[in-house]
């Protein structure tokens, strides 16, 4: 773009409210001008931190050795639903509903040696930044779509909170409710034992006289305590008996509840009953020392337990796609399991494997999208994409497009625009 172009293109943006100003880039190279819009109205987000291999998973290899330090897959591979399309034989239970998912097998990005760094660009689709608190995934399908019905929040995290899960520069009122145990509902929504009804109206009573005084009103402008303020009225609501009824858990059947598994599972399933009361995006985070003693994380040791791992996510989401599909409600659930990185085909000193952000593997399901069980191809040992490269911009870009949003328009940080997926391109192919 020369200079008299971008004037003319800065001038035209003036024009219109900041809520209609989009970036200008075309969409992915598959696709025609046409913005990209599916029909999904939820999303559950599987995080498998420490790193999954792809090569022991989706995208399976021919087998290598650790003793004899062959690079390769460390299990056997299976067929699936889809002609051509295999997965780990410990993917047995998924393997079957391949039609209803797709491998994207050559995700990349150039952060590879530090979790905490790649946690970070893999929930806000950004590096870290030392001038801007980039918002995650969730937190901008919470601005852009807000919850499906009233009295719930948009954004439910299951598992711990972190600043990577957050809504940076756009608020309070884009973060997320978050809880650690499926026993028990959000502590935060939880009263004291002294709290009584009577006592609690006293309480909101008071609030009410202290924000009708103007002096309160002056200092409330400021927008982060008006943010403020309103997710303490959300808190309030979310305190009743309809939403937190989606914690009990022992209301459904004991047959489900065994399909679903352990603690993992058991967090897929208050993600369906999450999705049934109307939360927009659900986080599921799967703990890092499940099972093994280092999660995903597969360094030295940690890989002899790794197919405990591999089977434990199996389950749980085999069974959270013919659940919501036998409740008619996979088509409008986008389901994507994501991680730091990949690993690499070769093995270290202690037979385990490190960390590779050259192509890994993540995963959708469901959602309206037009699957196929595997996209995109990597070499022979799963290192590098050979066909249809897919940024986390473009895998942030096809989500947002899976969900009807519009992913070539820029957020606000203040006065400055912020592209929402910095210029990410949905897999256009997964569109109908």
């Amino acid at each position: 773009m020369n200079r008299r172009e971008f004037l003319a293109t800065s001038a035209g943006a003036l024009l219109l409210p900041s809520f209609a100003r989009a970036a200008s880039s075309p969409v992915h190279a598959t696709a025609t001008n046409a913005l990209l819009r599916g029909k999904a109205e939820h999303v559950i987000s599987i995080w498998l931190g420490g790193g999954m291999g792809q090569i022991d998973t989706f995208d399976p290899k021919r087998r290598g050795d650790p003793k004899k330090k062959i690079p390769g897959a460390y299990y056997d591979a299976i067929p699936t639903a889809v002609s051509g399309v295999s997965v780990c034989e410990h993917l047995k239970f998924t393997a079957p509903l391949m039609d209803r998912v797709t491998a994207v097998r050559t995700v990349h990005h150039d952060v590879i040696d530090e979790h905490a760094a790649a946690a970070n660009r893999m929930h806000t689709g950004r590096i870290v930044s030392g001038t801007t608190v980039y918002p995650s995934l969730g937190s901008i399908v919470a601005h852009e779509r807000s919850a499906v019905a009233e009295g719930v929040p948009p954004y439910v995290l299951i598992g711990y909170p972190n600043v990577s899960r957050g809504p940076g520069f756009l608020g309070a009122r884009a973060g997320y409710l978050y809880l650690t145990d499926t026993s028990h509902g959000p502590a935060g929504l939880s009263r004291p034992g002294g709290i009584t009804p009577d006592r609690q109206s006293r309480r909101e009573a008071f609030l009410a006289d202290l924000r009708r005084n103007p002096a309160t009103a002056t200092v409330t402008a400021d927008a982060r305590l008006t943010d403020y303020d309103a997710v303490i009225d959300q808190s309030l609501k979310l305190s009743g008996p309809d939403f937190t009824r989606s914690f009990r858990l022992e209301e459904e059947k004991a047959d489900l509840r065994t399909r679903y598994g352990g603690e993992f599972g058991q967090r897929c399933l208050l993600a369906r009953r999450l999705v049934e009361r109307g939360v927009r995006f659900i986080e599921v985070s799967h703990n890092l020392n499940f099972i093994n003693g280092a999660g995903w994380d597969v360094h030295n040791d940690g890989i002899h337990k790794q197919d405990g791992l591999i089977r434990e996510l199996d389950t749980a989401f085999s069974t959270l796609i013919t659940d919501l599909a036998s409740r008619r409600l996979l088509d409008k659930t986008l389901i994507i399991i994501t991680s730091e990185f990949g690993r690499p085909p070769e093995f270290d000193s202690g037979g385990g494997r490190g960390h590779q952000g050259t192509t890994f593997t993540c995963v959708l399901a469901g959602g309206g999208l037009r699957h196929r069980g595997a996209y995109g191809e990597s070499d022979d040992l799963a290192r590098k994409p050979v066909k249809d490269p897919v940024s986390v911009p473009d895998f942030f870009a096809t989500v947002h497009a899976a969900l009807g949003v519009d992913y070539t328009k820029n957020l606000y940080d203040g006065d400055r625009p912020v592209p929402i997926t910095d210029g990410g391109k949905p897999i256009a192919a997964l569109f109908s």
